[in-house]
C-alpha cells in the first residue's frame, strides 16, 4: 500500500468517524486493513526505528501516524 492509498483510506475513516482523534483513527484504519497490512505496517516502524517498541498494533498504528503527520507537513 503506498502512504497515498493510505491516506486515502484514514481520510475516508475520518468522514465515517469526525468525533474520533488521529491515534483512534489510526488505529481504526489497521483493524479495516487486516493482519497482513497490520504487519507490514509493523514492520516499516521497525525498519524506520530500527526497533520494535511493543507489540504489531501500536507499532502498525504508528506507522499510519508517521504517514500522516509527514505528508502533513510542516506547522505553520
Amino acid at each position: 500500500m503506498t502512504d497515498e492509498e493510505l491516506v486515502v483510506e484514514f481520510a475516508l475513516a475520518r468522514l465515517d468517524h469526525p468525533a474520533l482523534d488521529l491515534e483512534e483513527i489510526a488505529a481504526l484504519v489497521v483493524r479495516r486493513l487486516g493482519h497482513d497490512r497490520m504487519l507490514d505496517f509493523a514492520s516499516r516502524t521497525l525498519a524506520t526505528r530500527g526497533e520494535l517498541r511493543g507489540a504489531a498494533f501500536p507499532a502498525a498504528v504508528e506507522h499510519v501516524l508517521r504517514v500522516l503527520l509527514t505528508l502533513r507537513g510542516p506547522a505553520d
